[in-house]
């Protein structure tokens, strides 16, 4: 298990983008907010299929983005998916979804 980051909860995290992004980071972002939600169905029903498959696509994906947070959480909940590890999954659902909350996108 690893340590929660520093920051205070609820406090505002920015992340700069580059403005050729603009577009679809929307998108990707509003993406998220529904694989959380997703996420929490299938660790009610114990998919780890869908788990894995929603973490190995954010692992994928964030960094692509400039979300290299998203990448570490989706590569973490892979992980745990592969273990069928329910706590560690849960906790990692927490941490997508209080960085989705705290998020603010700056375009440069």
């Amino acid at each position: 298990m690893h340590a929660s980051h520093p920051e205070p909860p609820n406090s505002p995290l920015t992340v700069k983008i580059s403005r050729e992004l603009e577009g679809i980071v929307p998108i990707f972002l509003g993406n998220r907010k529904k694989d959380v939600r997703t996420l929490r169905e299938a660790l009610v029903t114990q998919d780890f299929k869908t788990v894995q498959t929603l973490g190995h696509r954010m692992k994928g994906d964030g960094g692509g983005f400039g979300f290299d947070r998203i990448t570490e959480i989706g590569a973490a909940m892979e992980r745990a998916a592969k273990l069928e590890d329910c706590s560690t999954i849960e906790q990692h659902i927490v941490q997508l979804e209080d960085f989705l909350t705290r998020l603010t996108v700056v375009y440069s």
